[in-house]
């Protein structure tokens, strides 16, 4: 059914315009006809309604047809207007069409008028509505271009991709012809296409559709991001098509982002117009420009960020650095723990980067130097003990011998009794790390840091090398102090454990053994001279042990043999060479030995004690000792230390041990060469050596 024509017939004359009306309605079923009698109804009339075609008289009393026409084309210079009139003349015929007149045409008889008058109405009215839909259609492109240019410009400015897919979809919804529209990002991870937003023409923005679901492999927006070609579903039947709106009856165009995802486009129509579909595209284009703007600028901005974190942490460890070096110069110089540990606390306490500083002994994890923070603080972990969230950060950074953070103290569990005194002493993490020379434990070294920076991986590092500087620097300390004392202490302890070596060869030989001597060699290895009686061979029992690498006899007397047996390390040699212990005497018999160990003054004897018996728990402490030494042995022992090589030290103790010394000699310079694995000519080099050094030394002592 073609579309209806209002049609107002003007004519001073009732009759005659009612007539004409009926006549044209008669000739096209399309036409409705409505009369008016004169200009001024004419006007009014247009007023409260809207006309197609104008057909008016020439000669009106009030206004004529041309008067009429004038104040018309004021309102809507092209509406179409027809000057039906009875008065014929080429003079009236040529005001009509300088004054724009559509069609004039003469008053006649028959119906033939009618007919000519109804077709001339019609063509004019189909041409004036082509031509308005084609300057509507014109004005609508310009204003989708203009607004597109906009969109363009703000897709560029947008710092967000959620920004981009919004301006995107906001815009398509306010296109002409789009009555809905949404866009799809596409999850690589997942392998997924996710719902960002969606919006209509009656609701930019809004939710289309709460229900969106990211779509399956087998749906519309999947075929189309995956073939990557925009694609149009015309008449979409499918539950509401791909938005799921009421709004879109028709037809749905996709058209993928590139690698981003897809925008979707709705329409009430049979199908997309090209401009509109052109348009849609166009903006598809940009949006995937803008989204790999935005995605390269979000890479080269994370990047930005990772040099500057990267320069930040860079500088806050060369800053570390020089403290550290600082640290090491102080340690160096310091004579004593207590002044090393001071100096450590001393230095760190000193920067900015670190509230505090304090170290912690071992067992039990209590103070011992701080600096940066009151000692009320201290006395508060002393009296909590065990329950103090401090020591179980130490025990944890001694149990992993790695440094251990606590990354924000307000939140840790663990550290909410702490929440106080971190707001009042400015901290929020705390680093801890072990003191340990690689064998031993020290104790620990804990900073308290306040907010900012994260403590990054390098930052532990060289924390953690310091620690191990700081371990170093108290064993050396401590060696070098007990080296200069007079007095000793001495364990005597008693063993039944079977898996201590002498228990063992005893259990195996039944008779008694004496260990003459202990040679703790630096490649990991033991030299050990036993003394067995004469009818005892232990070479064979060597031969089946693997922790016995050689067995050999060094002297055979009357009585006795002497033995040395070499092997890898032990427990028992493990735990005496981490504490500096020299074995004194060990003498075992029936499966149980009675071990006198000389203790460094430094070395606790409970710490040394459960030591040992955690390796061989069947172990009891006999006897403890204070043993005092003369000055002048103990310095000559000191300094002989000092002037002596480890090849030297080690000829002089086998000679020692192996009876080189007694009348007659027990054993050659051949056999004990064999013993420590180098040539005859090179083990008399070194214990000539050796032997001049003690003589220089002995001589020039009793000289003075």
């Amino acid at each position: 059914m073609s579309q209806s024509i209002t049609v107002l017939v003007v004519d001073n004359e009732p009759g005659f315009a009612d007539l004409a009306g009926e006549m044209l309605e008669r000739k096209r079923s399309e036409l409705v006809v409505e009369a008016a009698t004169s200009g001024e109804e004419a006007l009014e009339f247009i007023e409260r309604r809207d006309v197609d075609c104008i057909v008016s008289d020439y000669e009106m009393p009030d206004l004529t047809g041309l008067e009429l026409l004038e104040r018309v084309r004021e309102d809507d210079p092209e509406i179409p207007f027809v000057l039906f009139t009875g008065r014929g003349s080429e003079a009236v015929a040529s005001e009509a069409i300088d004054a724009g007149v559509t069609q004039y045409l003469q008053k006649g008889t028959g119906q033939e008028q009618y007919t000519l008058l109804a077709n001339q109405i019609t063509n004019a009215v189909a041409q004036y509505r082509a031509e308005t839909e084609l300057r509507e259609s014109e004005r609508r492109y310009e204003r989708t271009v203009t607004t597109l240019h906009e969109t363009t410009r703000e897709l560029m400015r947008a710092e967000t991709k959620a920004g981009i897919y919004e301006t995107a979809v906001e815009t398509a919804a306010e296109m002409g012809g789009v009555v809905a529209a949404a866009a799809y990002a596409f999850e690589s991870t997942a392998r997924v296409l996710d719902p960002v937003v969606s919006a209509s023409a009656e609701e930019v923005c809004g939710v289309v559709d709460s229900g969106i679901e990211a779509p399956r492999e087998d749906d519309l927006v999947w075929e189309a991001f995956s073939a990557g070609t925009t694609t149009r579903y015309e008449a979409c039947t499918r539950s509401g098509g791909i938005l799921k709106t009421e709004l879109v009856q028709r037809s749905e165009i996709v058209v993928p982002l590139g690698s981003h995802g897809a925008l979707v486009a709705g329409t009430d129509a049979e199908s997309f117009d090209e401009t509109t579909a052109e348009v849609v595209e166009i903006l598809a284009a940009n949006t995937e420009a803008a989204l790999d703007r935005a995605e390269r600028e979000q890479l080269l901005r994370e990047h930005d960020r990772t040099l500057t974190r990267q320069n930040e942490e860079l500088t806050r460890l060369n800053h570390i650095n020089e403290i550290i070096r600082e640290i090491n110069h102080g340690v160096a110089q310091a004579s004593t723990r207590s002044g090393i540990e001071s100096t450590v606390c001393e230095r760190l306490a000193d920067t900015d980067r670190y509230r505090f500083a304090w170290i912690a002994s071992d067992d039990p994890p209590v103070p011992t130097a701080w600096t940066g923070v009151d000692a009320a603080y201290m006395d508060r972990i002393r009296e909590a003990s065990d329950q103090a969230p401090e020591v179980a950060l130490i025990r944890q950074t001694l149990a992993t011998e790695q440094p251990c953070v606590v990354r924000d103290v307000l939140e840790a569990e663990p550290w909410e009794q702490r929440r106080a005194e971190a707001l009042t002493y400015g901290f929020q993490r705390v680093l801890a790390v072990p003191l340990t020379d690689g064998e031993r434990e020290f104790g620990a070294l804990l900073v308290h840091i306040g907010g900012g920076d994260e403590i990054g991986d390098a930052e532990r590092e060289v924390l953690a090398e310091l620690g191990e500087t700081i371990g170093h620097a108290i064993h050396s300390v401590e060696r070098t102090r007990a080296m200069l004392t007079d007095s000793r202490l001495e364990l005597e302890l008693e063993c039944r454990d079977p898996r201590l070596l002498f228990n063992r060869l005893t259990t195996r030989i039944d008779e008694p053994l004496t260990v003459a001597g202990v040679i703790d060699r630096p490649n990991g290895e033991f030299v050990c001279f036993v003394s067995a009686p004469s009818s005892v061979d232990l070479r064979p029992v060597a031969d089946e042990w693997a922790v016995i690498e050689t067995c050999s006899v060094v002297s055979d007397g009357d009585d006795e043999t002497l033995f040395e047996v070499t092997g890898s390390t032990t427990p028992l040699i493990d735990v005496l060479r981490t504490y500096d212990v020299t074995v004194r005497t060990a003498v075992a018999e029936a499966g149980t030995s009675t071990l006198v160990l000389e203790v460094p003054k430094q070395v606790e004897a409970r710490t040394l004690f459960e030591a040992i018996s955690e390796r061989y728990p069947d172990t009891e402490l006999e006897a403890r000792r204070e043993t005092a030494s003369a000055r002048s042995a103990q310095q000559l022992d000191t300094h002989l230390e000092e002037e002596l090589t480890d090849k030297q030290y080690e000829a002089l103790q086998a000679a020692h041990y192996s009876g080189f010394f007694e009348w007659p000699r027990e054993s050659t310079g051949e056999d004990l060469a064999g013993v420590l694995d180098v040539s005859s000519p090179t083990y008399q080099y070194h214990l000539r050596a050796a032997e001049r050094k003690l003589v220089t030394l002995a001589l020039g002592r009793s000289s003075k």
